[in-house]
């Protein structure tokens, strides 16, 4: 804790020194009087002379400025009536006129071909022109970021730029993954290098975190701690020859991410924003409301109107008796009577449960930030508070931001600037997002019958923790008594000075530094059934600090026709991340209740880890950028990394790159066309490994009494080789008609080679798996955007960019003796993920779904060819082939975006759509609540006859129905619920109608494979039936498998900016008004059964907070409802 103070102390002592500063450079500010000019006038369209709504004039040199109003016109106070306005819009050229005491200026704006000229920010933070680049680089500005209130900037991205698929499991906080043109490795996350204000930043997952059984918690990444309303843009490197520069991690892409600064010569301005969102549940899982629990639905005793029953409705499945019919049963709240006997009650369904279970989420966020100029010193600081109180109970979030940028010219040579972020998240309860302790998950096995409101005050005597069955306790109580806390500090910023030698030579050092400090803890009081004595305690501190020293030389020359610039320089990066855990082993307890202490857990249950890593890579490069005539641009790249986590004679690798970009408009004049431009790239990344992957070492193995078990649990390898990615791609830009169409395609191919990937090894070894170099994964694909301006006219302006995206990575060689690598196998075997190599004859797709099928009869000769092989007695239901067969895959086979932006006036409408088609996923909650009878997708899967008694008749109804029924893969049942075809069965003496069959044959084949029937199970006398609520296929995976197509409406806003004229009469600079919604689900083709499918596409957190368990298209009981959010925000300038 002492370093989390140290850091709090520094950062308090610092800000009230700069708020000092701000307040001096204020006043000095505005101590000089001037005599004030109006402007005014009007500014038109040279094309078609229409005003132009929306243009920005600045007076040159400060932060004084007006937007013209919807008929183009404005009006601007100039001091003594001197200096210049800038007057800037988009797709038109910027322009520049002297005041000179004027008192109307009209300006008419041409429309710009295509901003050439554009500066973006590249690797190393090096600006470069967007026409020199040879590689595919998409920039996206605060105000599209902005505009709908995100709490996490990334999520902010989803729909908008090509070629980038982004996850998130949905709750505000959680960790937000992103992956640029498909995976590339089989061991990680495939996320890229996250760059904020030239600061490296990891953002690993961070989502299995917490203590106790069956508590997976998400804390949230690094990303989900910067305040959007800092951000000025986003800037996505994709490709290797984007990012080569960045090293070894930046082999998936690179995203910089520059936070707002303040300009030379700005005036004192003053921001304010604030946005509160509701989001409003309204979508829920399909769940049935027809029967209550148990397995005793319908019988001749219960016709009269009551059902006597020995004890209460045995707990287990949905599949009791139907509620709403007037019967009766003694149930868990049942009065008694005189002598103490429970009194049947009418059994009555609650359909409302899990709407009444959850609340309205509400986010808070306000945002101000300062900025101030002066001859010497540029400042900007802000501040920022996020507030979140989540839809489950008890569930909360806050985030305090702090940022700082500051510029200072020392001299007429040197430059010194910072950026500070100081950043403290903390929840006093973020509920488990999977399957466990989920509050959620619980309240959806709360049966039918149960009113969840009744149970909700567990403390009072007779509601104290019902627990309907020991997996399932009262939602309630976990909800309020099972708490997951955590804290996180995290301090990162950079030093850096600049020294301009000369015009054409300049040297720039550099020192960044990434810090967290992160404390959590579980808190579970006594009662939950997973942890039965006295409750559970745990709590768990880590650490992580980055550190990177650069220097950097440029040297930039411009001849006649010729451009020549020249960079070389290095890198120090140095990482540490350390550890320490203690809690109270899984069902051992506390020794008093409720005392959540580590003093408070017996010597003998207390669980102790600990982890320390340590990684320093040191680095040189060096880039040249040729440009001929301004048509031709040529970069070539060169960099060498020595590794420490490589073995010696390993870790130096050398990669360079090489791109080209070639302006054809500018050589062959082609009418309409005001860009072509051609280009192409070549890279060469490499990549390392974690920590200590070259020595075998023992690690803590579990428990085996009160003993400490140690094993190597998997073998490494002492000769590792690093990882090498090539890649190549192609690549053309066009804008024509004036830039009203736009359009920007890019091919790429990437290979990566020498994949550092662990293989299962013969459990003999004493291990289990073994890190080796053992394969070569392709990733390939096309990213397109074409950008429309149908609509321009004195009112009305309509903006429409599109982006689509599709990909494909597959293995084209793994290590011999190695088949295929497994990423999940999902409880009781039943699907796993995994990828083969195709030497196998598979196809070697990454994101294949395997599961086990039906048995057949596999005899040709036998009349019952193909028929499902059923097993014995009651349980007469389909058996599970040995083998898996391919039965999907998650990756999409395209991604498809749409922005639009509708203004009139100062009105203005944004949407952007985000379109998934095709891929498949496991779910988990489908699996687990039908196999209960909790969904109505269970029902469903029922066929119903029309015939009320086994026979011939009924046989020959099955036959009839053979392609859908015998053949088919839907795992349909014959039979069902009472009023649907339901046959009689036997269950425990008593006769029940909710009989269903499963069609098939029973037999076994002789010595020459011959199948020799042994029962028919095809509706004839004979039959077997099973209770309906039982059904549900446990062995085979294809039932809970779902299409992950979706459509979603990602943003929609509409704005409103006050007219100037009564902006000026409040004394301020600008107001706006925005109401906004997010996320919003239009379409998806199973969305009668109420899950996300991109809940299943996030890999997870590895052991020790290092790798990623690559477990992506299976769901685990992500069981939140679809919301609607609801936001305003407002924004106020000063």
């Amino acid at each position: 804790m002492e370093i989390h103070y140290s850091i709090k102390d520094h950062v308090r002592q610092f800000i009230c020194s700069l708020l000092f500063l701000t307040l001096l450079l204020s006043g000095h500010a505005v101590s000089a009087q001037n005599t004030l000019l109006k402007v005014s006038g009007t500014v038109t369209s040279s094309e078609d002379g229409i005003p132009l709504p929306g243009v920005s004039i600045i007076l040159k040199g400060t932060n004084t400025g007006k937007i013209t109003d919807f008929d183009g016109t404005y009006s601007l106070d100039v001091p003594n009536g001197t200096g210049s306005l800038v007057f800037s819009y988009l797709g038109f050229e910027t322009q520049e006129i002297g005041v000179n005491g004027q008192a109307t200026i009209n300006v008419v704006m041409n429309p710009s071909a295509q901003e050439l000229d554009e500066v973006v920010v590249t690797a190393l933070g090096i600006k470069r022109e967007d026409k020199s680049l040879g590689y595919s680089v998409e920039k996206v500005v605060g105000q599209e970021l902005t505009r709908v209130a995100n709490p996490n900037v990334v999520n902010s991205l989803s729909g908008k730029v090509s070629g980038v698929t982004i996850n998130s499991t949905g709750g505000t906080g959680s960790s937000v993954s992103m992956v640029i043109r498909g995976a590339i490795s089989l061991s990680s996350d495939n996320q890229p290098l996250f760059v904020i204000d030239g600061v490296p930043v990891e953002n690993s997952l961070n989502n299995i975190g917490g203590f106790g059984d069956r508590n997976p918690v998400d804390y949230g990444n690094a990303i989900s701690d910067l305040d959007p309303e800092s951000v000025a843009n986003v800037t996505i490197l994709k490709g290797a020859s984007a990012a080569a520069l960045y090293g070894t991690r930046a082999g998936n892409g690179v995203v910089l991410i520059t936070t707002k600064r303040a300009k030379a010569g700005e005036k004192m301005k003053i921001e304010f924003t604030s946005n509160t969102v509701f989001d409003i549940p309204y979508k829920f899982i399909d769940t049935q409301s027809r029967f209550a629990t148990g397995y005793l639905s319908y019988s001749p005793e219960s016709e009269g109107g009551s059902m006597i029953m020995p004890a209460a409705i045995p707990a287990g499945g949905n599949g009791g008796p139907e509620l709403d019919k007037g019967y009766f049963a003694v149930q868990w709240n049942s009065p008694l009577d005189a002598n103490g006997v429970p009194i049947p009650t009418e059994l009555k369904s609650y359909p409302n449960n899990i709407e009444n279970f959850v609340n309205t989420g509400i986010t808070t966020t306000n945002s101000l930030a300062i900025t101030n100029s002066s001859q010497w010193l540029n400042l900007r600081f802000g501040v920022s508070n996020m507030d979140n109180t989540g839809i489950i109970p008890n569930s909360d979030m806050q985030r305090n931001s702090y940022n700082l940028s500051a510029t200072s010219n020392l001299n007429n040579k040197l430059t010194f600037s910072t950026n500070l972020n100081f950043v403290h998240s903390y929840a006093k309860n973020r509920p488990a997002s999977n399957r466990g302790t989920n509050p959620l998950e619980n309240a959806y096995y709360v049966p039918p019958s149960i009113d969840i409101m009744a149970i909700k005050d567990y403390k009072l005597p007779g509601n104290e923790v019902y627990n309907f069955s020991d997996d399932y306790p009262n939602p309630w109580f976990m909800a309020n008594e099972i708490n997951n806390g955590y804290s996180r500090y995290r301090l990162y910023g950079n030093m850096a000075m600049e020294w301009n030698v000369s015009p054409e030579f300049t040297i720039k050092s550099s020192y960044n530094i990434n810090n967290f400090n992160q404390t959590q803890d579980t808190k579970m009081a006594p009662g939950y059934s997973r942890e039965p004595n006295n409750g559970t305690y745990g709590i768990a501190k880590s650490d992580g600090l980055e550190t990177n020293v650069d220097l950097l030389a440029t040297y930039t020359k411009k001849f006649e026709g010729f451009d020549l610039s020249v960079s070389g320089g290095g890198n120090l990066m140095y990482q540490k991340q350390t550890g320490i855990s203690n809690s109270s082993a899984n069902q051992a307890g506390l020794i008093v209740p409720n005392l959540f202490t580590i003093d408070n857990i017996a010597p003998t249950s207390l669980r102790y880890s600990s982890y320390s890593h340590e990684r320093g890579i040191n680095s040189i490069y060096g880039l040249a950028n040729f440009g001929f005539w301004d048509m031709l641009y040529l970069d070539i790249t060169a960099r060498n990394d020595w590794s420490s986590t490589l073995p010696v004679e390993n870790r130096s690798y050398f990669y360079p790159s090489g791109s080209l970009s070639f302006l054809l408009s500018e050589l062959i004049d082609i009418p309409k066309v005001d860009l072509l431009k051609l280009r192409g790239g070549y890279a060469e990344v490499g990549n390392d490994t974690d920590p200590y992957q070259l020595d075998t070492y023992y690690n803590n193995g579990g428990y085996w009494g009160d003993a400490i078990m140690y094993g190597a649990g998997s073998l490494n390898t002492p000769n590792l080789e690093p990882e090498r990615a090539r890649s190549w791609e192609l690549g053309m830009d066009m804008a024509m008609f004036k830039n009203r169409v736009r359009f920007s395609g890019t091919y790429y191919i990437v290979e990566n080679k020498n994949q550092i990937i662990r293989v299962p090894i013969s459990p003999s070894s004493g291990s289990s798996s073994v890190g080796i170099n053992a394969g070569t994964l392709e990733s390939k694909g096309y990213e397109l955007s074409l950008g429309l301006t149908p609509i321009r006219t004195e009112d009305w302006n309509l903006d429409l960019n599109f982006n689509f995206t599709t990909n494909e990575s597959k293995i084209t060689a793994l290590a011999d003796g190695v088949d295929y690598i497994q990423f999940w196998d999902e409880n009781k075997s039943v699907s796993r993920g995994y990828v083969a190599d195709p030497a196998t004859g598979e196809d070697g797709l990454v994101g294949n779904i395997y599961s086990p099928m039906i048995r057949r009869v596999t005899d040709v000769n036998s009349p019952y060819y193909n028929y499902p092989i059923l097993g014995s007695g009651e349980d007469a239901e389909w058996t599970a082939s040995e083998d898996r067969v391919k039965v999907g895959n998650y990756n999409p086979d395209f991604i498809m975006g749409l922005q639009t932006t509708l203004s009139y006036k100062n009105f203005t409408l944004n949407m952007t759509f985000d379109w998934r088609s095709g891929g498949q996923y496991m779910s988990q909650t489908s699996r687990y609540l039908g196999d209960d009878g909790y969904i109505n997708r269970t029902l469903n899967s029922l066929v119903n006859p029309g015939i009320s008694e086994p026979g011939p008749e009924l046989k020959q109804w099955v036959l009839d129905h053979a392609d859908e029924l015998i053949f088919g893969e839907n795992f349909l049942s014959v039979g069902g619920t009472p009023g649907n075809g339901g046959f009689a069965e036997n269950l425990s003496g008593r006769t029940v109608y909710d009989g269903i069959f499963s069609p098939g044959v029973q037999g076994t084949y002789d010595a020459q494979g011959n199948f020799i029937l042994e029962n028919e199970n095809l509706g004839d006398v004979g039959t077997s039936f099973i209770p309906f609520s039982v059904q549900n296929p446990w062995d085979l995976g294809t039932p809970n498998m779902f299409d992950a197509d979706y459509i979603k409406l990602r943003e929609v806003s509409l704005s409103y900016n006050l007219p100037n004229e009564f902006v000026d009469r409040i004394g301020v600079s600008n107001v706006i008004f925005s109401l906004y919604s997010r996320n919003i689900m239009l379409w998806t083709k199973d969305s009668n059964f109420g899950i996300d499918p991109e809940r299943a596409f996030q890999a997870e957190t590895g052991k020790d907070s290092r790798g990623t368990q690559f477990k992506q298209g299976i769901e685990r009981y992500n069981v939140e409802p679809w919301l609607a959010p609801i936001g305003i925000k407002i924004g106020v300038t000063f």
